[in-house]
């Protein structure tokens, strides 16, 4: 699956695109101010538990809030 599918179907399950993330994780304390200060795993269960995303589309979510990947990567 391409990342770009990846974040249609997180859109289309949670209601939710990365700005929503990028928000909530600040919320969390996951990150501050823009920056992750958190593990791949804290952020993985936070999405697993409150989302109920599986593993693959926790760490797209993941790779947005480290800066591996943007909204426009494929």
């Amino acid at each position: 699956m391409s990342f770009q599918g990846y974040l249609k179907t997180i859109k289309e399950k949670t209601g939710k695109d990365p700005a929503d993330f990028r928000q909530l994780a600040e919320e969390k304390g996951f990150t501050q101010n823009g920056e992750l200060n958190a593990k791949a795993g804290e952020i993985t269960a936070w999405l697993k538990h409150d989302f109920e995303l599986g593993h693959g589309h926790a760490m797209a979510i993941y790779a947005l809030l480290k800066g591996i990947k943007n909204e426009e990567s494929e």
